[in-house]
């Protein structure tokens, strides 16, 4: 789940089906009883057609623990984001950063590092499509060092620079769902 949406829509799926929920995080369903195994193959089978899996394995849900960290990092935390990557997850997550890393590589195909990129260029795209801020103030925002580097990494991603991006609002540019990164 990386949205407000998401959260809602699993909350419901979990209501309808007669559960007591007592909370419902990014990533996480707190129930106030232990589901039966026919209860959790209800569960996926309500689960599985709007696009989402119950993840019962502890490799995954530190997978999605990342991801969900790296998402509130990059899209919702307003703070300024010039922070050391390793140091925040090793922080939050309580596992060495080496661990995380090649934890997620081996599980998602990308590297960790590639991972933030990408969500980062995500809301790059998003903080200029709504255009209240100066490519300088984005670069800042997200914890680039320069907007020298931030146009680097954008082009590397997309294929144009932010300005193109921001004159041709072709389809193929377009924002992808964070789910989706």
């Amino acid at each position: 789940m990386v949205c407000d949406r998401c959260i809602m829509v699993v909350k419901q799926k979990f209501e309808e089906l007669g559960f007591d929920v007592e909370n419902v995080r990014l990533g996480e369903v707190l129930l106030k009883t232990i589901p039966s195994e026919t209860d959790l193959k209800r569960i996926d089978e309500a689960l599985n057609p709007i696009g989402f899996e119950r993840i019962d394995d502890r490799k995954g849900r530190m997978i999605e623990a990342i991801k969900n960290t790296v998402i509130r990092l990059v899209h919702k935390d307003d703070e300024q984001r010039k922070f050391s990557w390793s140091v925040i997850l090793s922080e939050e997550l309580h596992y060495d950063y080496n661990y995380l890393s090649n934890l997620f590589s081996s599980m998602e195909g990308i590297t960790l590092e590639q991972y933030i990129i990408r969500q980062k260029i995500e809301r790059v795209k998003e903080l200029l499509f709504y255009d209240e801020l100066s490519l300088s103030q984005i670069a800042d925002q997200l914890g680039y060092s320069s907007v020298a580097h931030l146009s680097a990494q954008f082009k590397k991603v997309t294929g144009l620079t932010p300005s193109e991006l921001k004159k041709s609002r072709t389809p193929a540019t377009s924002r992808k769902p964070l789910d989706k990164i």
